[in-house]
């Protein structure tokens, strides 16, 4: 297996967070370090990236601070990929490994390379189409967003055109990943899921009180979302 530059995205205050995810990783034989993520909750003014009023159209709400530093957090996880010029295993401070984790970095590095992007974990479990199955495996495009950006790993060309795409931020950053109409990049996901979430609530997001878009409003964000992946059709989605 080549080596993997481990990074894990943890911000300053969550210092009991940190231990725990340093003294699973001391298990492994992993190359990694800890990257303090930004803070939003600590940002004074909306970076010029964030633009406020495409993402409400986009989503029906802003982004809460929380989520435009997780967006920034991890593009700052991007720029070391490319600097370090290595595959990236990105990591959030609220990941589980699971049993299968190192059988799905063999896999992913070794026999299955037709990838830019392979999604470790997802919140919810979507339809999906097999690319390669193993006896307790499948390599899979999802057909619908499975949430959350706790574990995936990377490539540096990848990281390369995922800042050279996000110069505008209007959506949260595993909606981004997930754009494929945007980057033109393949992302597969390894499944079973190698990773998993504690569980405890995250120090990335702030939205729990969110309220889901109903009536007209639903409807204007599906034709802004419509009109926005209209004119950039995904190359890699199956047919």
């Amino acid at each position: 297996m080549p080596p993997i530059y481990t990074l894990i995205i943890s911000l300053k205050r969550s210092e009991a967070r940190r231990t725990v995810v340093e003294d699973a990783l001391k298990l492994s034989t992993l190359n990694w370090e800890i990257l303090e993520g930004i803070d939003g909750l600590q940002l004074q003014h909306s970076p010029p990236e964030y633009h406020e009023a495409k993402v409400t159209k986009m989503l029906g709400f802003p982004l809460t601070p929380s989520e435009v530093g997780c967006f920034l957090s991890h593009r700052l996880a991007w720029i070391k990929c490319i600097e370090k010029n290595s595959l990236t295993l990105i990591l959030e401070d609220d990941f589980l490994i699971k049993p299968n984790f190192e059988e799905s970095l063999s896999v992913l590095t070794s026999q299955y390379l037709e990838w830019d992007i392979a999604r470790l974990q997802g919140l919810v479990d979507t339809p999906d189409s097999t690319l390669q199955a193993g006896s307790d495996y499948q390599i899979v495009t999802n057909r619908e967003d499975p949430l959350g950006a706790t574990a995936y790993l990377i490539k540096p060309e990848a990281a390369r055109k995922l800042i050279q795409h996000s110069i505008q931020i209007y959506e949260p950053l595993d909606h981004f990943l997930e754009h494929h109409q945007k980057h033109a990049l393949k992302i597969i996901a390894f499944k079973p899921y190698p990773i998993e979430t504690t569980g405890i609530i995250t120090t990335m997001h702030d939205r729990s009180d969110r309220l889901p878009i109903t009536g007209l409003k639903k409807k204007l964000r599906s034709l802004y979302r419509a009109i926005d992946r209209a004119f950039n059709p995904d190359p890699w989605f199956p047919k």
